[in-house]
């Protein structure tokens, strides 16, 4: 995260994020696959499998341009495509956000590990004095007479972090197309280097 400054001088704190450029590297029909979508490959890594080679050969195929190292995605991600209007090496770059644009961007939340209920969940735990001993974080009673059990899904100590989360209308205050580069107000999901989804 950092900061820039709007029209007005004010500032406005925003998140960095590469956005692309992403290859098509497959294309999933009914007919085949059983279902329509599409899949893109995103980032860099030295070495991929020799499977992972026989499966981006496709690209090379359609495009003579494309070198070896140029396919070596590190990750490979599929999105529901009903419209078919994508081909298979085709390039998608920063050029299809604009500036003011509002966005929803998905990624996993940073892990937090094994958190009790006043951390996880917002208790604000029992009194710290009037004879209360080495009780202030704990959660108090979790159970009725009736039905004389803990009721399923009752907010408890627990693992905390680590799942998807999709954060809603993020403003995109900046686009930099030369190092693809977006400058999105306020935060995002997960810790530095987490591989995000961005959707207009």
């Amino acid at each position: 995260m950092t900061q820039c400054f709007d029209e007005k001088r004010n500032i406005v704190p925003v998140t960095l994020i590469e956005a692309g450029p992403c290859v098509v590297t497959q294309i999933k029909i009914k007919k085949t696959d059983g279902y329509k979508a599409v899949q893109i490959g995103f980032g860099r890594i030295k070495k991929i499998t020799k499977q992972m080679k026989g499966h981006l050969k496709k690209i090379m195929n359609k495009n003579s341009e494309i070198k070896e190292t140029d396919i070596n995605f590190q990750y490979l991600r599929e999105f529901k495509n009903e419209k078919n209007d994508y081909e298979i090496g085709q390039k998608l770059d920063i050029s299809i956000f604009q500036e003011h644009e509002k966005v929803k961007i998905s990624g996993i939340s940073k892990g937090k590990g094994f958190q009790g209920g006043v951390k996880r969940w917002g208790f604000h735990g029992r009194n710290a004095t009037h004879g209360v001993k080495h009780e202030q974080r704990t959660i108090g009673s979790v159970g009725c007479s009736y039905p004389e059990r803990v009721i399923k899904g009752k907010k408890m100590p627990g693992r905390m972090g680590a799942k998807r989360i999709t954060t809603k209308n993020l403003e995109i205050v900046k686009i930099d197309k030369e190092n693809n580069l977006l400058a999105v107000k306020g935060a995002v999901p997960g810790a530095r280097g987490t591989l995000l989804e961005i959707r207009t």
